[in-house]
Formats: C-alpha cells, sequence, structure tokens
C-alpha cells in the first residue's frame, strides 16, 4: 500500500516562504503524476501545481512565478516551494499521486491528509 505524508504548512506574514514536502512510502510505480491541490474555507479544490514522471510541469494561473514544485524520483517525494506569499494562498494544502502500473494499465490514486497554510496580512 501507499502513504503520504505531507509537512511544511504553518503561519507565515505575507510576503514569506513555506515549503511543503510530501513523502510517499511503498512503490510507486514509474508512470505517475504527482501535485499539489488546495481548499479554501468556502472554496472549491484547486490543482496548484503537479509534475509528471517525464518532469513536466504545470501551475494554475495565480501561482506562476511564485511557486515552484519539483520532486525527488528516488524517494518518491514531491515538493512545494511558496515565496512571496498571499493571504489569498491561505488553505489546506493537499498532495495528490496518479499512478498507473505497467501492462496491465491499473490505475491509483493517492491523497495526503492535508497541511495548514496560513498567510497573515
Amino acid at each position: 500500500q501507499v502513504q503520504l505524508v505531507e509537512s511544511g504548512g504553518g503561519l507565515v506574514q505575507a510576503g514569506g516562504s513555506l515549503r511543503l514536502s510530501c513523502a510517499a512510502s511503498g512503490s510507486i510505480f514509474s508512470s505517475n503524476v504527482m501535485g499539489w491541490y488546495r481548499q479554501a474555507l468556502g472554496q472549491q479544490r484547486e490543482l496548484v501545481a503537479s509534475i509528471t514522471s517525464g518532469g513536466t510541469t504545470d501551475y494554475t494561473e495565480s501561482v506562476k512565478g511564485r511557486f515552484t514544485i519539483s520532486r525527488d524520483n528516488t524517494k518518491t517525494t514531491v515538493y512545494l516551494q511558496m515565496n512571496s506569499l498571499k493571504p489569498e494562498d491561505t488553505a489546506v494544502y493537499y498532495c495528490n499521486v496518479r499512478s498507473t502500473r505497467p501492462y496491465y494499465a491499473t490505475r491509483y490514486e493517492y491523497w495526503g491528509q492535508g497541511t495548514q497554510v496560513t498567510v497573515s496580512s
């Protein structure tokens, strides 16, 4: 089985930085996409950033130029470096992994428990 453990959330002033980490235990297939979602109070969940096993990244428009997603393929760990944080970035951030088993094409999806990020003004 796979378990995602997140860390790095907390309280920070506007303009500050945080680095979120998500470590996956268990086996993750080579073909996969890892990403970060967030959900603010009273708002819908949105995709913040994602990175494929091939290294292709994608970001939602509101975080482009401020956030950077990266991964450690050996340890199957994904990071989200968040700079120039704004109060509107306040949300619960969730790690997500989508993986496909070779040959069988079986699809799997895993979620972290979520970590709170609060940006004060």
